[in-house]
This record gives structure tokens, sequence and C-alpha cells, in this order.
């Protein structure tokens, strides 16, 4: 068992250094290489610069960044750092088989955001540069102890642990605009009060006004400062708050006291919905106190039996999300009823056939493979049992189901069965939409709240707006 504990913003002192060592295998490189979802435009957007004459320049961009951002969260300065942004100038990328040795030295600290700028060296066994330059990262607050042994068993977290953190990473972000569509009952109206109240999004009311003021008296809140867009009924609301989104007055929609399939037919409409080349689908982010890995289940809301088209958009629209919350190759483990491929389960072809889509770059950010039973997708023990050998099994982050109907039973399992917490976002649309329901308490909104915020800040060149 590997010990260790971080180093908080408040323990950094200039000068401090760390070097790391990795050792870097042909797997090991394609995960780095799959880190960067837009291979081009990721070495753009980070301000990375190469050496002239390097033929794989986003290549070597996001192998680099990957290095870094991956030693930072994980040993220095160690859990709850996150990668802000960086400067490196790449000589080249180290050979599988070479040991990679990178020196992290803490050069200037801002108390602001508890931002700490470090100088990046990485080198090979010869002492010469793979790379260097600079990371503005963000320190972590609190001191947390472990071991970065994942193959061991864990202790159970306390629940709601990875919430509380979601909803601390999301404070370091300007407010969401969000339009709140027909908030008229008590839930709804509390869910989108408090998220307003702490931060997370700039409500705006979309519905019927009377009614909105009603839940909001029933509720005990105070609706001073509040902007009220007002409409005759749930489907007035859903139209107008779809129109603000298209229209760039909000950035995000959070469901209220209606129908899913009402807010989701003005979403799709074709001349006036929130459509992209992307199909939009629905991911549950999981806080399963027994489980020590973050967990996302797709999708569980929009695609009822989704063809293998569609579930090569869920299982893209999965995998940034989970980047954008900070992990930073997800693996995506693809459900079925058994771990071989059968030409009678339709979701076994699906899964091999998606592999395959991944292996040839029409899916990429995350490591995918199936078909795997759920066991095998969440248990090393019952993988190791049934001879798997998988860089995803039994530490999948990502559950891709076989449709709506096993998505949904198996989340809804996991909250009342596994004491679990959940929150819900649809993606693929140009806002990210908060589809909580209706009897969600206001820790579930609070959630959607903040995921929809962190992806909407840190979501990668795809899904950009334009696509």
């Amino acid at each position: 068992m590997n010990a260790f504990a971080n180093r908080t913003f408040d323990e950094l002192s200039i000068g401090e250094s760390a070097t790391l060592t990795f050792g870097v295998q042909a797997d090991v490189a394609v995960r780095l290489a799959a880190a960067a979802a837009a291979l081009d435009s990721a070495a753009e957007e980070a301000g990375l610069t190469v050496s002239a004459g390097f033929e794989a320049t986003a290549f070597a961009g996001a192998y680099a960044g990957a290095l870094i951002a991956e030693a930072c969260a994980t040993r220095f300065p160690g859990v709850g750092s996150a990668v802000l942004g960086h400067k490196l100038d790449v000589v080249r990328i180290a050979r599988p088989g070479e040991a990679v040795s990178l020196t992290l030295t803490v050069r200037r600290k801002w108390a602001d955001g508890r931002r700490v700028s470090l100088e990046c060296r990485a080198v090979d066994p010869r002492a010469q540069t793979l790379f260097e330059g600079s990371a503005e990262i963000t320190a972590p607050a609190e001191k947390f102890a472990g071991r970065l042994d994942h193959e061991a068993s864990p202790e159970p977290h306390e629940r709601g642990r990875r919430y509380r953190r979601l909803l601390e990473m999301a404070k370091e972000h300007a407010p969401l605009r969000t339009a709140v569509v027909h908030p008229v009952d008590e839930n709804s109206i509390l869910g989108a009060v408090e998220a307003h109240r702490l931060g997370l999004i700039r409500a705006t009311l979309v519905g019927p006004e009377a009614k909105i003021r009603r839940a909001a008296q029933a509720a005990n809140v105070d609706l001073a400062g509040f902007a009220i867009e007002p409409t005759e009924h749930s489907h007035a609301a859903a139209a107008r708050a779809v129109a603000m989104a298209r229209a760039g007055q909000v950035e995000a929609l959070m469901k209220g006291a209606l129908h899913t399939d009402e807010l989701m037919r003005a979403v799709v409409d074709p001349v006036a919905g929130l459509r992209t080349e992307r199909r939009m689908s629905h991911v549950f982010a999981i806080d399963a106190p027994n489980y020590s890995r973050s967990l996302f289940i797709t999708d569980a809301a929009v695609n009822i039996y989704p063809d293998l088209a569609q579930k090569r958009d869920i299982a893209q629209n999965a995998i940034e999300l989970a980047r954008a919350l900070g992990v930073l190759v997800p693996r995506v483990a693809i459900l079925s009823a058994v771990e071989t491929v059968s030409a009678d389960i339709r979701s076994t072809l699906d899964a091999a056939a998606l592999c395959k889509m991944a292996d040839r770059g029409q899916i990429v950010g995350g490591l995918l493979d199936g078909p795997l039973a759920f066991d095998n997708a969440v248990s090393l023990e019952a993988a190791r049992t049934k001879g798997i050998v998988s860089k995803v099994a039994g530490r999948a982050d990502i559950l891709l189901a076989p449709d709506l109907e096993a998505a949904n039973m198996l989340a809804k399992q996991l909250e009342y069965l596994a004491d679990a917490e959940m929150a819900g976002i649809v993606l693929g649309a140009r806002a990210p939409i908060m589809l909580t329901s209706r009897s969600d308490k206001t820790s579930a909104r609070l959630g959607s709240a903040a995921i929809a915020l962190l992806f909407a800040r840190n979501k990668p060149s795809s899904v950009k707006a334009g696509e």
C-alpha cells in the first residue's frame, strides 16, 4: 500500500519541489493521448508552444499536459489540486519503456483562489529534457491523507463528501446564468433560491408569476432581487426559457415543476430548440459511499432504446462531463448482462463496436471496454475471478447502460438501496440542462447546479458553442 498526504495551499512554500517518476508503457501512451478530446485544438487552447520540427504537436501537448495534471492531482500538491492552465515547450514524448522524471517547483503563490505557479521540467533517464515550462494550479484547501493503491479495497467514504467537494470547486467560478423553468412548487423554488444564494446560478424564474410567488410564500423564501419572466403556463415557460438560451440571455436551464417531456419537447424542437450535431443525453453523477471512485450513469432519462450511433454520442457526452469534473481519463464500462460478445444480445455487439470506434478516434478522451456485466465493471475481485484483463473492469468511472430502463433502474437502486446521492444533467444541447425530478430534494438540485456550472466553465473544445 502506497501511503501519501497532500500539501495544502498554506503548507506550500516558495522553492519547494517534488520529483515524480512515471514508467511510460504503450498503453499509458494511449491513455495520455486520449486525454485530448480534440488534439489539434488542445495545444492552442492550453497555450502550448512546441519546439520547431516536432511532427505531432497536439499529441505532444496533450501528453505533457496530461502528465502534469495527473501528477498534481495524485501526488504534488495532491488530492484537491486542479490545473488551471499551462505553457510548455515540448521537445519530444518519452518512448514506451522509458522512465520520465517530472520535477514540479513552487515559484509563486496567490491567496486569491489558492493559486500557485509551478515550474515544470520532465527529463528522460539520460537527463535530457522532454518538456519544460510552467503551470498554474489551484492548491488544496484541506488536508487529505490516504493511499495511491486503488487496487486495494477502500474504506467507505462519508456520504455526500464528493458532492460537497463539487460545491467547493464550483464556488471558484462565476454563477451560471440560468432560466428556472416553471418553479411553481416548494421543492423547485427552494432549490433554485438556494442555488442562487450559494452563487451556483444567477436565476431567472420563468413561468406564471402568481404561481411562482405562491410557491415562494409556501416555502417561506423571499424573491426580492430575483428576475421573473412571466408566462401563461408551463408549455409557454419551456418555450420562453429555450428562446432565452438561444438568444444567449441565459447559459443553462433548470427544470422546475413540469414534466420532463414537456421541457424536452421545447429543447429538441428542430426550428426553435437547442439542438446541435451531437445527440442529447442524460448523465447521473452518483456519490456512492461504498464505491472508491466518482461514478456516472448514462442514459437514464432521454434516449429510450439508443442505437449504436446514439450510444457513441452518449459515451462522448459522459466522458466530457467527467473530464470537466476533474476525471483526467474517464474509464467507461459498456454494460450488458454478460462480458462476452454474443450475436443474440445486441448490447454486446454495440459494446464491441463502441470499443473499436474508440480505437479509431471516433470516441475520444476516455478508456472504453465492454461488454462488461455490472459486477465486472465495479469490482476488481469479480473481474479477476472471471479472468478479465482490462484497464476499465473493476474501476469504471462511467457506466453506459444498454437502454434507458436499465440505466434508470440502476441509478434508483443505488439511491434507495445503497444510500447514494445523485444529480442529473442533460448534455449535447447548446446549453446544459439541469433535469431534476419533481420529487428531488434541494441537495440534488444543488448538485445538478454545481455540475452544470463546472461543465459550462470547463467543457472541452469539442462541445463549445457553434458545434
